[in-house]
């Protein structure tokens, strides 16, 4: 009998850490768009400076710029999707690959 009560107890532990896992993994996907808003808008700043230096196009600069501004807004009113395609654009304009999620 108590045979059975282990294996039901560990049955009923093994459940109740994969529960757990899945609640985990749902609260940590709200916070990744906000994080990959943050990570993008920090790699699209470095990438503007390192292109600002002579020789770079101002116009382009300049289109990058608005799209930086517009991506923060959308970034900013939870509209992150929209944020996070915007700054991928921006970087792609540069000649940059946007950072993955996975490093």
């Amino acid at each position: 009998m108590q045979r059975r009560s282990a294996g039901w107890m560990g049955a009923l532990t093994g459940i109740s850490l994969a529960t757990l896992a899945v609640v985990q993994s749902d609260a940590e996907a709200a916070v990744t768009r906000t994080e990959y808003c943050s990570r993008l808008g920090l790699q699209l700043d470095g990438a503007i400076q390192a292109k600002a230096k002579p020789g770079a196009s101002a116009s382009q600069i300049a289109e990058v710029t608005a799209l930086q501004d517009k991506a923060n807004r959308f970034c900013a009113g939870s509209k992150q999707a929209q944020g996070i395609r915007i700054y991928a654009n921006a970087l792609k304009l540069l000649g940059v690959t946007p950072v993955d999620l996975d490093q």
